[in-house]
């Protein structure tokens, strides 16, 4: 059969090989997570009738689709605020929603892009999109990204992250430096792939100083506040209690602080804290807190322009980026105190 005058969308090529939209978009996004046999149906298809990737409408379907596991916090500002970046040069609109379902929606990115028109493609943050999420967006031709992923987004999906096994071994090492040999951990979730690396940085770098790991000064949290305050108090309630706590992002930090109060604890000089993210608050906290900046405003800011590559039907040259955290120190961490952990006093929990 000779090449037909007008070449076939995503869609229709799937339909002719009797596979997803989901695995052509691989084939013809050469990304590796197809069989040979199907590679060569859907390469030899496109020989035979071409294909013809959807481009931009028009500045006006100029849509760049920003999705959120949940939008609380100072998190999503930071994620819009590099987004908005990129957005305004190439004079296009933001649009943001949540992957939390509303009692009317199934699926929450169905909704999504039910409510306006996808014009450029959609950034998913701190989430993992689902086999039949992915599909609905070859299925339009929408190509995405992930900011930050929930978990391993799988060889060729186009990611951007931090360097959190890093993060979490600086923080870590930064505390053994000033003397503390009882050093607490709260982690995220345990589906997380950053709260995972953070941990194995920390876990690593406690290794490498020759410190033995003490499972009972690991506490699970959730990357919230009031799951930052439950942690420590367990933590701070031990019989021999950490004289440091490695929170592993920021709002855990918070509620550490909060726990740290309640219990008649000061920090730095009873207690030292380090969080993870340096969201802009964090400077004006009580004392101001060290913790590991992640550079979100930048990785948003990369991820819509590996966005706006794959919108204007190019390659790109690396599917997944990480980009570099720092130590930010500030007045939450000092030298133990004398008495240690098991010196100090507990008070009530208020």
């Amino acid at each position: 059969m000779t090449t037909e005058s007008s070449p076939l969308t995503i869609a229709q090529l799937a339909e002719l090989a009797g596979v997803s939209t989901a695995t052509v978009s691989k084939v013809v996004n050469g990304r590796s997570a197809v069989s040979p046999e199907t590679r060569a149906t859907v390469e030899e298809l496109i020989r035979r009738h071409g294909y013809r990737r959807q481009r931009r409408r028009s500045t006006s379907a100029g849509v760049v689709e920003v999705v959120f596991h949940a939008l609380e916090g100072d998190y999503p500002i930071e994620i819009i605020k590099g987004v908005e970046e990129v957005a305004r040069e190439h004079q296009l609109t933001v649009g943001v929603s949540e992957l939390r379902p509303h009692a009317s929606e199934q699926d929450p990115l169905e909704g999504a892009l039910r409510h306006r028109p996808i014009g450029i493609g959609v950034i998913a943050v701190f989430s993992s999109l689902s086999e039949t999420q992915r599909e609905q967006l070859a299925r339009r031709e929408i190509p995405f990204v992930l900011v930050d992923p929930a978990d391993d987004p799988g060889k060729g999906i186009p990611s951007v992250s931090a360097g959190n096994w890093n993060g979490g071994l600086t923080a870590t090492r930064h505390l053994l430096e000033l003397g503390h040999r009882r050093i607490g951990i709260i982690t995220g979730p345990d589906y997380a792939l950053a709260s995972r690396a953070r941990l194995d940085g920390y876990r690593t770098a406690l290794d490498m100083a020759g410190v033995t790991a003490d499972p009972a000064l690991l506490a699970r949290g959730d990357f919230l506040i009031e799951g930052g305050l439950a942690a420590a108090h367990r933590l701070l309630r031990l019989p021999d209690p950490p004289t440091a706590i490695f929170a592993t992002n920021d709002g855990q930090a918070i509620g550490a602080y909060h726990a740290a109060r309640q219990l008649g604890l000061r920090i730095p000089e009873d207690l030292s804290v380090v969080g993870f993210d340096d969201l802009p608050p964090m400077r004006w906290a009580i004392p101001p807190l060290t913790t590991v900046r992640q550079p979100l405003a930048a990785m948003a800011a990369a991820a819509t322009t590996m966005l706006l590559t794959l919108a204007g039907g190019d390659l790109l040259p690396q599917s997944r980026i990480e980009l570099a955290t720092e130590l930010i120190v500030r007045e939450s961490t000092a030298a133990p105190s004398a008495a240690g952990g098991s010196g100090r006093q507990h008070g009530s929990s208020g």
